[in-house]
């Protein structure tokens, strides 16, 4: 069973920074692809960055620049580092992990930003 939680979120000024950590359980997280979707009030979830077990990392084209996403497999935690955050970051970002089966969602940590 694969559980993960999110904590770091919260209210910053834009331009400022937050990191976001999931704390993942479970017996694969070395060999599974894991990230950050988000999702806006009234918009989709989208994808925000991702990492797989091989280091390969993907963004979103909105945060390239200034998100940078990590994981420290010994720990089972993978980070994002926000930095120049902007009103339109504001959202729910969750913690994803891929597996074979299926993927697996935190229970998500807002981020607002102020203008």
């Amino acid at each position: 069973q694969v559980q993960l939680v999110e904590s770091g979120g919260g209210l910053v000024q834009a331009g400022g920074s937050l990191r976001l950590s999931c704390a993942a359980s479970g017996n694969t997280f070395s060999r599974t692809t894991i990230g950050w979707d988000r999702q806006a009030p009234g918009k989709q979830r989208e994808l925000v960055a991702r990492i797989g077990s091989g280091g390969n990392i993907n963004y979103a084209d909105s945060v390239k620049g200034r998100f940078t996403i990590s994981r420290d497999n010994t720990k089972k935690m993978v980070f994002l580092q926000m930095n120049s955050l902007k009103p339109e970051d504001t959202a729910v970002y969750y913690c994803k992990m891929e597996t074979a089966l299926r993927d697996y969602w935190g229970q998500g940590t807002q981020v607002t930003v102020s203008s």
